[in-house]
């Protein structure tokens, strides 16, 4: 016959202790080892600090704290609340233990009175309330404690002063009734402290957490608005690069390792971020590397990072490039300039998914979809040996194409406007001008070596060109282009014709259209509708030149 009697005493153990004594048991009689703990309660305070802060997760700290209080507060759970008094509700901001112990949700609207008994009833004493029957605790909280608690349940209630204007509390909680002493209320107010750093971190990381939300939802905001002002849709995608755009659409939900070629200044960049923003990755993360631009010496630890003491300068732990791309996607640009060791490392993330920082022996796991670009011709250079052939096969599953801007003209006209209309915004021109008779043609015969790129900063220059004084206000870009104009009677000729002064042909070609017009300078088929540009402007040029206009004409 087995007889067991359990009980909690503390032994006073000098002036600045308890000892805490544990289970009795006796069998057929015979006494067995009494386990006793002393403590005094400085240890007690610096052990459960240590546990309640041994962790980042508060889940975690909050268990190991549990378990470190088990042996001298009988305890099955804790938990962590807060009461607003602006919105009158209470809230729980963690709990860990039994959930069949909790009756209710994590937000409980209060009745108006119970403020007031907080900060009366709560200012008393040492702030643990101990409750060892919720059927004989008094108004309101025994209404409230019946909404969370099951009637069969003591409990430990510590206030916890987080500031002036939230007041957080701690509950430790029990099956049974009538199991807290005021001994270990006691003990629990030695912790008040820690509880109350503990409760101020929870609310710091929620906001933390909701300033962080905030600030996602503002980038995929500000994302959006950019994407009004830039155009929904790529210029082009439902022309020269229609065929493109089709092969984006198919690959964009896929992780598919993507390859895009083309020659420089084609776009690859566009159709990378095209690719990731079609994506499921869609909002998180995009890195965007241009292997060419990195010395070879740091390539890999600029794309894998490296630990600290790693080499000379290495004064501390630096993640890489694919670290910050995880659960996103990098883009990894001029990809046929990586030195050979940067391939294997590569070729690594591609099979295994895990990279290894410069000077560490840990594998990292990484989440990440892998674009590569480039402009050369990589089947080439693997057959001369440059680059490797396994790595090839894994970045050109699937490859796309982009076309040069001389193989589809359709396009130039649109992004013509497009450019005009951002460049002028960015050079704070209020009114674009418009292109010379002829000019358009001129563009879309032009090779463009430089592709879009290339146009684009033409049209930039000419911009800033046209603000000089005595220009006529229409856009040329022969002598950007480096030849005459198209349809130039005398492109390629010898003639031996007198070349006039650039303010006699303006002041001959303004006084055409005002003859067409019969004087009319503005309005529909007005001469400043048919030269293309502002009426306050022609009338200023004519001004300079001495073309009568008005009553004067």
């Amino acid at each position: 016959m087995i007889d067991t009697v359990q009980f909690d005493r503390l032994i006073f153990n000098g002036s600045s202790g308890y000892g805490i004594s544990g289970e009795l048991s006796v069998r057929m009689g015979t006494p067995k080892k009494v386990d006793t703990m002393v403590l005094n309660e400085n240890e007690f305070f610096r052990q459960a600090t240590r546990s309640l802060f041994s962790s980042l997760d508060i889940e975690t700290s909050m268990q190991r704290c549990l378990d470190f209080l088990k042996p001298y507060v009988p305890v099955s759970g804790l938990s962590f609340s807060l009461y607003d008094p602006e919105l009158n509700i209470g809230k729980t901001l963690a709990s860990i233990g039994p959930v069949d112990y909790r009756k209710t949700a994590e937000i409980i609207p209060f009745p108006m009175e119970f403020w007031d008994y907080i900060k009366t009833r709560w200012s008393e004493g040492s702030g643990v309330r101990t409750i060892n029957d919720i059927d004989l605790a008094d108004e309101p909280a025994k209404s409230i404690l019946s909404l969370v608690w099951p009637p069969d349940v003591s409990l430990l209630l510590m206030k916890l002063d987080v500031d002036r204007k939230r007041l957080g509390s701690l509950q430790l909680f029990v099956k049974g009734k009538n199991r807290y002493t005021d001994h270990h209320a006691h003990l629990i107010s030695l912790l008040h402290e820690p509880f109350a750093t503990a409760i101020a971190n929870i609310l710091q990381h929620e906001e933390i957490r909701r300033l962080n939300d905030m600030l996602v939802d503002q980038n995929r905001y500000l994302h959006r608005e950019m994407l009004k002002l830039t155009g929904d849709a790529i210029i082009g995608a439902n022309f020269g690069l229609r065929q493109v755009m089709q092969m984006v659409r198919q690959v964009a939900p896929m992780d598919t390792p993507v390859l895009l070629m083309g020659e420089t200044g084609v776009g690859k960049e566009i159709i990378a971020n095209a690719i990731h923003d079609s994506s499921q990755r869609q909002g998180r993360p995009f890195i965007k590397v241009n292997c060419g631009g990195i010395p070879d010496t740091l390539i890999d630890s600029e794309l894998f990072g490296h630990e600290k003491g790693a080499f000379t300068g290495a004064v501390a732990r630096k993640p890489g490039h694919f670290e910050r791309a995880h659960t996103g996607t990098i883009f990894l640009d001029e990809v046929g300039e990586l030195p050979s060791a940067a391939q294997v490392r590569l070729l690594r993330v591609l099979q295994h998914h895990e990279i290894n920082r410069v000077g560490g022996t840990e594998s990292i796991p990484v989440d990440v979809r892998i674009i590569s670009a480039t402009h050369r011709n990589l089947e080439e250079m693997v057959q001369s040996g440059r680059f490797r052939r396994d790595l090839w096969f894994r970045i050109n599953l699937f490859p796309i194409v982009i076309p040069p801007l001389r193989q589809r003209t359709e396009d130039i006209p649109a992004l013509v406007a497009y450019f005009l209309d951002r460049k002028g915004k960015k050079l704070k021109i209020r009114i674009p001008p418009s292109l010379a008779p002829g000019a358009l043609e001129q563009l879309q015969a032009y090779p463009w070596p430089g592709n879009v790129r290339e146009l684009e900063n033409l049209l930039e220059r000419a911009l800033i060109l046209n603000q000089s004084t005595g220009s006529d206000g229409l856009l040329r870009f022969s002598h950007l282009l480096g030849g005459p104009a198209m349809g130039d009677p005398e492109a390629g000729g010898n003639s031996t014709e007198p070349v006039l002064p650039l303010e006699d042909v303006i002041a001959a070609h303004i006084q055409k259209a005002l003859n067409r017009t019969g004087g009319r300078v503005e309005g529909k088929n007005g001469s400043a509708q048919m030269l293309g540009i502002n009426p306050s402007t022609l009338r200023g040029r004519m001004r300079r030149l001495g073309i009568p206009y008005g009553k004067k004409r």
